[in-house]
This record gives C-alpha cells, structure tokens and sequence, in this order.
C-alpha cells in the first residue's frame, strides 16, 4: 500500500494552498497532521503568489493499492 497525506492550508491572500506528501506511515494520527501543519505555517516555510500560510484549512490521508507489472 501506498500513502498519501494532503495538507490544505489558507493563504494571506484568502486563496487555499495544497501541499501533498507521498510515501507517509499508515498509522499517522491527526494529531500528528495537525502538529506538523502548524509547524510548517509557524515556521514560515513555504510562501505562495497569494502570500505566506496563514491557517489550516483541512487534510486528507489517502490509501492505494499500487500493482506493478514486470514488463521488460
């Protein structure tokens, strides 16, 4: 299984921000998501054309099942 978390975070300028990151373990609790959305908004980590994070608007865990086929 794979595992994605989608963070949404509001801007300065009130516009959503989504920042994703594949590859997350598969027991991360939202109280883990919420710690590090305000990490990143307090540490003024990424900026956008809208402005600097500003708040959190919402996040999404999302579980798939990847086949790959040998096919060489």
């Amino acid at each position: 299984m794979e595992y994605l978390l989608t963070m949404y975070f509001l801007t300065q300028g009130g516009l959503k921000s989504t920042f994703s990151i594949n590859g997350v373990k598969s027991t991360l609790t939202t109280a883990q998501v919420i710690a590090l959305m305000d990490t990143i908004i307090a540490k003024n980590v990424f900026t956008t054309a809208s402005g600097a994070l500003v708040g959190k608007a919402d996040a999404k865990f999302t579980e798939r099942k990847v086949t790959k086929y040998d096919v060489a």
